[in-house]
């Protein structure tokens, strides 16, 4: 294929050849789930955070994929009257940030998202930008990088979108820092980093494919060194 869009035309073609079903995820995802009950995944946010000393956060970072996640986050936030930001960020070679700018359903990208996971080449149904309250753009290197600290950090590897979402969620803490401002951030870990270790975790692909992480390690260590 010459484009990453045409990913979805040939999904459907192989479907129809094997005589297979195309489970069209893209479309479906923000009503897979009653994001008005108690059974998902932003009523299990809220509910975990019951007993912080912050309990409703200020600020939820979240990446997109099929956009569902973000959805049923920001359609809660909205339904339970939290009063909560969300956030997503989005990964390089993505179109959900100028869609949410500018709102053109047409938009495309020749180019895939190298961040495995999330970010699409073109508006996908399921991503709702109204209930999005800002988006940032995440360079690939900071993802990358970030999901590196977090090992040092956690005591085990995270995917690059845990990365990405981590590069956010640092952005807005350094924020309410400077403005003097309390409460509590909430992101997700997507998925763990040992399927990655062969791309992500080696050194030659992130070289090849990613770039140079040492400038935004070195970001990373002036934001969390700052006081």
């Amino acid at each position: 294929m010459e484009s990453a869009c045409e990913i979805y035309a040939a999904s459907e073609q192989l479907a129809r050849e094997l005589n297979g079903h195309y489970m069209d995820q893209f479309t479906y995802a923000e009503r897979a789930t009653d994001w008005r009950g108690n059974n998902n995944i932003a009523d299990s946010i809220f509910r975990q955070m019951q007993c912080e000393p912050n309990p409703v956060p200020r600020h939820i970072v979240m990446s997109a994929g099929t956009g569902g996640t973000s959805a049923t986050i920001g359609r809660y936030i909205r339904c339970q009257g939290y009063d909560t930001r969300l956030m997503v960020v989005d990964p390089e070679n993505s179109v959900f940030l100028p869609f949410w700018q500018d709102r053109d359903a047409t938009l495309r990208s020749p180019v895939g998202s190298k961040i495995e996971g999330i970010g699409r080449p073109r508006v996908e149904p399921s991503f709702i930008p109204d209930v999005v309250d800002e988006m940032l753009r995440v360079p690939d290197a900071a993802s990358v990088a970030t999901a590196h600290w977090l090992e040092t950090q956690l005591g085990r590897k995270v995917g690059a979108s845990t990365g990405t979402n981590m590069w956010g969620a640092l952005q807005l803490a350094a924020r309410m820092r400077d403005a003097g401002e309390t409460g509590s951030l909430v992101t997700l870990l997507c998925d763990s980093g040992e399927r990655y270790l062969e791309t992500y975790y080696n050194p030659l692909w992130v070289d090849a494919h990613i770039g140079d992480l040492t400038p935004w390690k070195a970001e990373l260590a002036q934001l969390l060194n700052t006081h």
